[in-house]
């Protein structure tokens, strides 16, 4: 399950989610710093985060999106929603993710909107709790991401098709 995916073999976008300064100080005063928060995608069911910190803006990005594309996750996706609810934590950040019909749209907020939209999510309900952090709400979202699970994968485990599976008694 946690095969490694070829940045190279996917044509990705990247979107700038959250920059900041930082202020070290240090003996002579202050030293300043960037840290960039990268998401990329290729709105087909791949999407990675990464956080870039270095002493000029564009060198923070350029390195937000190298750690990026090396945490690419794959996420199993059922026509433009996700395949069921999933509720995940980092630290102080709750995300809630809940599949829609199709037309309902990415009701969700800023940070939770990038990382889906970069996976080619197009329809999904999403409440974000506690921190908004827009770094704890993206680990706390591809958190969620990583742990839901594909319907035919599962079945199979368990001997039986999709279709077997939705049947009651």
């Amino acid at each position: 399950m946690n095969q490694k995916i070829n940045p190279e073999e996917l044509e990705l976008t990247e979107n700038l989610l959250h920059i900041r300064r930082v202020a070290k100080t240090v003996t002579g005063g202050r030293k300043l710093s960037f840290s960039a928060l990268m998401v990329v995608g290729d709105n087909q069911g791949h999407v990675g985060f990464g956080l870039g910190k270095g002493g000029e803006i564009p060198v923070a990005i350029r390195k937000g999106v190298a750690k990026a594309k090396r945490n690419l996750i794959q996420v199993p996706m059922q026509n433009t929603t996700i395949t069921h609810e999933i509720t995940a934590k980092f630290g102080a950040a709750k995300v809630f993710l809940k599949p829609a019909a199709p037309g309902t749209g990415v009701i969700a907020g800023k940070t939770v909107r990038a990382v889906l939209e970069a996976a080619g999510i197009r329809d999904i309900l999403t409440k974000s709790l506690g921190c908004s952090n827009p770094i704890n709400v993206v680990q706390a979202t591809m958190m969620a991401l990583t742990q839901l699970k594909d319907p035919e994968k599962t079945m199979a485990l368990r001997g039986k098709t999709v279709a077997q599976g939705t049947e009651r008694d």
